[in-house]
C-alpha cells in the first residue's frame, strides 16, 4: 500500500452543453460545471465548501464521497458554475426589450435620477445572463469522483516522493548508529584507564592511611560507576529499534502518519540522551547529526497522511 501525502491538488469541469432528449445538444445554453480540490496538511480532517446555491443540496453527498476517501488533511472543495461565450446566448427578443424600455421611461419620468438599465441588467431581467443548469445529482458526483481520484493521484506521488526522502534519512541514521556502538566500550575502557592512571599519580605524591588495595578498589568502583553514567548502549539499541519500526511501517504505508510523528519524537528523545551522556568528541558529532535528520524527518512526516 502506498503512503501518501497531506498536500495535492485536482480540478476537472463538465462539458459545455447538455444532452436533449433523443441525445441531440439542446437549443438552449447550459452552464459548466467546475470542480477543484485541493487539501494540505492538518492533525485531523478539516473539511469546508465552497458551493454555489445552485448545488448546496449536495453538500452531504459530496462530505460522504470525501470522507470515505480521504481520512487526514485540511481539505477545501469548490464549485462554480460557469456560463458559456456571449456568442451563444440567444438574443433576447423585441417585445422584451421594447416593453423594458417603455418601464424604463415610465419610472424615470417620475424618477430623472434613476440609473439607466445596463446591458447586465438587460441581459437578467430577459433571463439570458443565467443559462439554466440541470442540477442532476450523477453529474455532480462523477466530476467530484473525477477529482477526487485526481487528489488521491497527487497525494500518492507526493507521498512517494517524501517516503523515499524518508528512506535516505533512516539509511543515514542507522550508519551512524552502527558508528556509534563500538564507541561505547572503548570509551568506558579509556575512563577506566584514565581513573587507574590518576589514582598512580595519587599514590605516588601522597602518602594515605588506605591500603594500596583498597585505594585501587576505590578507584576502580568510581570508574565502573562512571562507566555506568556514560553508557549508551541502551539508547543506541532503541535508536535502531525504532529505525526499524519507522522502515516498516513506511513498507506497510497507508494511513501511518500519526505513529511516525510518534517514532520521531522517540528517536529525537535517544538521539539527546545519547548526546548529553557523551564524554568523547565523535560521540556528540554522532548525536548532532542525528538531531539534524531526525528534524528534517519531522517537517517530512508531517505532510504524511
Amino acid at each position: 500500500m502506498a503512503v501518501y501525502s497531506m498536500t495535492g491538488y485536482a480540478s476537472a469541469q463538465t462539458g459545455a452543453c447538455a444532452a436533449g432528449a433523443q441525445g441531440t445538444p439542446r437549443a438552449q445554453p447550459v452552464r459548466r460545471l467546475g470542480m477543484e480540490i485541493r487539501s494540505v496538511n492538518s492533525r485531523f480532517l478539516d473539511l469546508s465548501f465552497r458551493l454555489p446555491d445552485e448545488l448546496r443540496s449536495f453538500e452531504p453527498m459530496l462530505r460522504a464521497l470525501v470522507t470515505a476517501k480521504v481520512k487526514r488533511g485540511k481539505i477545501e472543495l469548490r464549485a462554480a458554475l460557469e456560463g458559456l461565450d456571449g456568442q451563444a446566448l440567444p438574443d433576447p427578443p423585441s417585445r422584451v426589450l421594447q416593453r423594458l424600455s417603455s418601464l424604463q421611461d415610465g419610472v424615470r419620468s417620475w424618477l430623472p435620477e434613476a440609473a439607466p438599465l445596463s446591458v447586465a441588467d438587460v441581459l437578467r431581467l430577459c433571463g439570458q445572463s443565467t443559462p439554466a443548469f440541470d442540477a442532476d445529482a450523477l453529474q455532480v458526483k462523477q466530476l467530484a469522483h473525477s477529482v477526487l481520484s485526481g487528489l488521491l493521484q497527487a497525494r500518492a506521488q507526493e507521498g512517494e516522493r517524501l517516503g523515499a526522502m524518508l528512506q535516505g534519512h533512516l539509511a543515514q541514521l542507522r550508519a551512524l548508529t552502527h558508528q556509534a556502538i563500538p564507541l561505547v566500550p572503548r570509551l568506558v575502557e579509556q575512563q577506566r584507564q584514565r581513573f587507574m592512571d590518576r589514582w598512580r599519580e595519587a599514590m605516588g605524591l601522597a602518602e594515605t592511611s588506605a591500603t594500596p588495595e583498597a585505594a585501587q578498589d576505590r578507584a576502580l568502583s568510581e570508574a565502573t560507576a562512571f562507566a555506568i553514567r556514560i553508557d549508551v548502549a541502551e539508547e543506541v539499541t532503541r535508536l535502531d529499534s525504532h529505525i526499524t519500526e519507522i522502515e516498516r511501517l513506511l513498507d506497510q504505508g497507508g494511513e501511518v502518519g500519526k505513529r511516525l510523528d510518534f517514532l520521531i519524537q522517540e528517536l529525537h528523545r535517544e538521539a539527546n540522551t545519547l548526546g548529553s551522556k557523551s564524554s568523547a568528541l565523535e560521540l556528540t558529532r554522532i548525536s548532532v547529526d542525528m538531531k539534524v535528520l531526525i528534524e528534517q524527518m519531522r517537517e517530512q512526516v508531517q505532510n504524511l497522511e
